[in-house]
């Protein structure tokens, strides 16, 4: 350890140094990226992303967009309100893991940059997504509900094929699954002035009856807020498989709530 602390330390430990820091203070837990998690995240997106170069993600019409925005030090609500592109892959999210309560501040995948998903999926204010959307029938067996969702990265298909395997499980899971809550509507998330995914076409929300959602819950004495969910493991496993995240693995639960990021579960 001592011959470490010795050696010049590099732009990059540098901000590593002030990240750990800047965590350890805000009481966050540490993590690091890889520079595995963009290498995924052009792979699974190979429509649209080309390639790495340095600190640069580049599009296939050549736009080129920073992935470390070089603002390591940001408190929680920095990380979701103005995060760059490395900030998504913060906290590894927990694919087929059990439904376990997060630890505190624990969101993988609610941190989201803006700029790439408008630029994939089009702005919703500026009327650039309506004519994206396509329907899809849920669960055409037992509800056969028509939903609007992207096409764009085969989100469509997608949602399909979960809806698909949904369809066939026992009657018992009916009433965790339709109607469905809704999938694309052009808003902002509640309690914020960020766009929500919704608005790209890319997120539904399964039936209310079962939800669980932290801003309907009190915080106990710590003034964290209690984990609480009611969804099968069935249901979540057959979104993952597809490429869909599910807001349960946040601490910021939202336990109706999945949306299309392959680049955070490894799924094309």
């Amino acid at each position: 350890m001592a011959s470490t602390a010795r050696r010049p330390a590099t732009a990059w430990g540098q901000r590593l140094a002030l990240a750990i820091c800047a965590a350890v203070l805000a009481g966050l837990p540490v993590t690091a990226t890889a520079g595995g998690d963009i290498e995924r995240l052009v792979a699974a997106y190979p429509a649209f992303l080309e390639r790495i170069e340095g600190n640069m993600l580049v599009w296939k019409d050549g736009t080129r967009m920073p992935i470390d925005d070089g603002k390591p030090a940001k408190a929680f609500e920095a990380l979701l309100d103005q995060p760059g592109i490395k900030d998504m892959f913060r906290w590894p999210y927990p694919t087929g893991a059990e439904a376990t309560p997060p630890a505190f501040q624990v969101d993988p995948g609610r941190i989201r940059h803006q700029a790439l998903f408008d630029k994939m999926y089009g702005d919703c204010t500026k009327g650039q997504t309506t004519a994206k959307l396509v329907e899809v029938v849920w669960l055409p067996k037992k509800s056969g509900q028509k939903l609007l969702v992207t096409q764009v990265n085969g989100v469509a298909e997608k949602l399909a094929a979960v809806s698909k395997v949904l369809d066939e499980l026992p009657a018992r899971f009916d009433s965790f699954l339709f109607p469905s809550a809704g999938t694309y509507v052009c808003r902002k998330i509640a309690g914020t002035d960020r766009p929500s995914v919704h608005g790209a076409g890319i997120a539904i929300d399964i039936a209310l009856k079962h939800a669980h959602y932290w801003r309907w819950t009190k915080p106990g004495a710590d003034g964290r807020y209690p984990f609480k969910n009611s969804i099968p493991p069935e249901i979540v496993t057959a979104f993952e498989a597809q490429g869909f995240i599910w807001g349960g693995r946040w601490y910021h639960y939202d336990t109706m709530h999945f949306e299309y990021r392959p680049e955070l579960i490894g799924a094309r």
